[in-house]
């Protein structure tokens, strides 16, 4: 690609940002708050199920007769993991209310809404998990859910953020395929790997699938990678978040092994030991943040190139002959 893209456009965005309503700051603090507390809740989950921890209190949502139990073995686990959920789908919550009130667009409100749904169904898997004592299906729906609740905030955070509401240059993609044909299905390969992992770790069913899906991820990320880097290696937003998500693809492969190892290793002790937890934990919050970088990709790939007056706070400008290639990469998604 011609054209140097790494230039300021502040000027420009001055204007629409005086021209426009935008998400207040505060709101977007608040949802990247709530992102953070999203992947405190991803760590307790992991620790949970990787310290056999799941039937530690076995009734919901309270402990038998208390609110606050011994935190103490499992329970330390089980309990801490209901106490974070609930202190998120508070978060939650007031992020909801707070976006209907105060974000300007519709699209968002409504996303907004639907990170609420998603954790309140959670909350109800979560209770199922327990109540009928860890069916693997519904403890890999569980699973799974967690997944899109935190992609759902990741993509909040990205869309009230200052560089999403910001006015550019568009510029459209002409090869084939595209980079956000070609970011969804890798986002959808991603996620379907997460399930088989997630199944295997609930003894849905054994290790095999979830090696198979491995490769086919590598596999797509090298191609989604590939693409940006020899087309578009001077964005600045799709070359970090490609660079970002090779990393944590070769770190995910890395705890994959040591987790198969650990998952041989502890079925040898007569409990969990901190080593063998720590890699499976690992393994799982790695996938997590493996997952939501790739939507971020993808979601930074359609604001540049698929942008809709819908879809962003200011109407997006029309191609130009000579702008076109200088497409919006000053600031940082």
């Amino acid at each position: 690609m011609a054209g140097n893209r790494e230039f300021d456009q502040s000027h420009a965005s001055q204007d629409s940002r005086s021209a426009s309503p935008r998400t207040p700051v505060s709101l977007h603090r608040f949802i990247a708050f709530t992102v953070a507390c999203t992947f405190l809740l991803l760590i307790a989950g992991a620790l949970v199920t990787s310290n056999d921890a799941g039937l530690s209190v076995p009734s919901w949502p309270f402990a038998p007769g208390t609110i606050l139990p011994r935190m103490v073995g499992g329970v330390l686990y089980e309990y801490s993991h209901r106490m974070v959920a609930g202190f998120v789908a508070l978060l939650t919550f007031a992020l909801a209310v707070w976006a209907w009130l105060r974000e300007p667009r519709r699209w968002v409100r409504w996303l907004a809404v639907t990170a609420l749904i998603l954790v309140v169904l959670q909350a109800a898997l979560g209770a199922i998990t327990v109540l009928f004592f860890l069916p693997p299906a519904v403890s890999t729906a569980h699973a799974a859910l967690a997944q899109l609740f935190f992609c759902t905030l990741v993509a909040l955070a990205l869309f009230t953020g200052d560089w999403w509401q910001s006015d550019f240059p568009v510029e459209r993609e002409s090869a084939r395929p595209t980079l956000c044909a070609v970011g969804i299905a890798t986002v959808t390969v991603i996620f379907v790997q997460l399930i088989l992992g997630a199944a295997f770790r609930h003894n849905a069913f054994g290790v095999l699938p979830h090696v198979f899906g491995a490769g086919v991820v590598t596999a797509m990320v090298a191609w989604t990678v590939a693409i940006v880097f020899a087309r578009y290696a001077d964005v600045a937003p799709l070359r970090r978040a490609a660079k970002l998500l090779v990393g944590l693809l070769a770190l995910q492969i890395a705890l994959g092994i040591a987790a198969y190892w650990a998952v041989l290793y502890q079925a040898q002790l007569p409990q969990p030991y901190p080593l063998p937890v720590a890699i499976t934990v690992a393994h799982v919050v790695n996938g997590a943040l493996t997952l939501a970088t790739a939507v971020w990709l993808t979601l930074v790939a359609f604001r540049l190139f698929h942008p809709a007056a819908e879809f962003a706070l200011v109407p997006a400008l029309r191609p130009h002959p000579e702008h076109g290639k200088h497409a919006a990469s000053a600031g940082t998604p």
